[in-house]
């Protein structure tokens, strides 16, 4: 009898396109931090062995729009292009190539989302990526061995889900994981934030305030401590900041706390800039 499948370990990382566009424009020694956290980040999952990764983000308005924006979608494709033009390629400086997929995990995860009681949008084949998932991959997975099924969390314009609701859907995809026996071992990332402010004349603050105390209760491991945020005091930290629902996303598949590999105030990336990974 197959083992059913098990959430071996969760990461979260900042997806900003500097950190592999332009990362010398970083203080010295900031570039140098974010690169070995992402480095001990990739060990511990090299250490894993993960059969897949669910990967959760945000996505640019590269798929959706404003006419069609989920507060959650499943891909189910075999395959995915990133970055999504050859433009964006050179602007990231990723390799633009297919990502390879899930697709059985990606749809027993989309049918288990909706046994749940929840209703994500399904993505059949033809999602392409941009930096949500291509800036953290770089680091994590630079050979792109691992199958991915991409998770899209709407954090880029409102009204978007609550925190509760992102931590619930994370704990709904480590049910999923456990229901099924086809990948027994299952990573979950999550990519975005910390604080930022995109298009908006504050772009380049970052409220490191916001940032250490998000990681300080990512660190104790409290969903309640780290769901309780309204929209105000998200929007205090940048309408980018928003992107922390992919983090509690990946929270809530582990329930665990989390070490904070790295920390650091990046404005010539334009983003407080985090790697972290589940204390299981």
């Amino acid at each position: 009898m197959s083992r059913t499948g098990t959430v071996v370990g969760a990461f979260m990382a900042s997806h900003s396109p500097g950190i592999t566009g332009w990362p010398e424009r970083a203080q010295p020694g900031q570039q140098e931090a974010v690169e070995q956290a992402y480095a001990e980040a990739r060990r511990r999952l090299d250490e894993l062995e993960p059969d897949a990764i669910v990967a959760v983000s945000v996505e640019h308005f590269t798929n959706f729009h404003l006419g069609n924006l989920p507060a959650f979608a499943i891909a189910t494709g075999d395959s995915y292009l990133g970055p999504v033009t050859a433009e964006m390629a050179s602007f990231l400086r990723v390799e633009q190539h297919r990502y390879p997929g899930d697709a059985a995990l990606g749809r027993h995860l989309y049918e288990f989302a909706l046994e749940s009681e929840f209703d994500p949008s399904l993505v059949e084949g033809g999602l392409d990526f941009d930096e949500n998932f291509c800036v953290p991959f770089k680091h994590l997975d630079p050979e792109s061995k691992y199958p991915l099924v991409p998770v899209i969390v709407n954090g880029v314009n409102p009204p978007w889900p609550t925190p509760k609701r992102c931590y619930e859907f994370g704990r709904m995809i480590r049910r999923a994981v456990e229901a099924q026996t086809q990948a027994q071992r299952v990573v979950v990332v999550g990519t975005g934030g910390l604080s930022h402010w995109v298009g908006l004349p504050e772009s380049g603050n970052i409220n490191a305030e916001f940032d250490r105390d998000f990681l300080a209760r990512l660190e104790s491991g409290d969903p309640a401590r780290l769901t309780d945020y309204t929209r105000a005091e998200i929007d205090e930290a940048g309408n980018g900041a928003h992107e922390i629902r992919t983090w509690l996303v990946a929270a809530g598949a582990v329930e665990s706390p989390f070490d904070v590999l790295v920390y650091e105030a990046v404005p010539e990336w334009l983003t407080g800039t985090s790697v972290a990974a589940a204390r299981l």
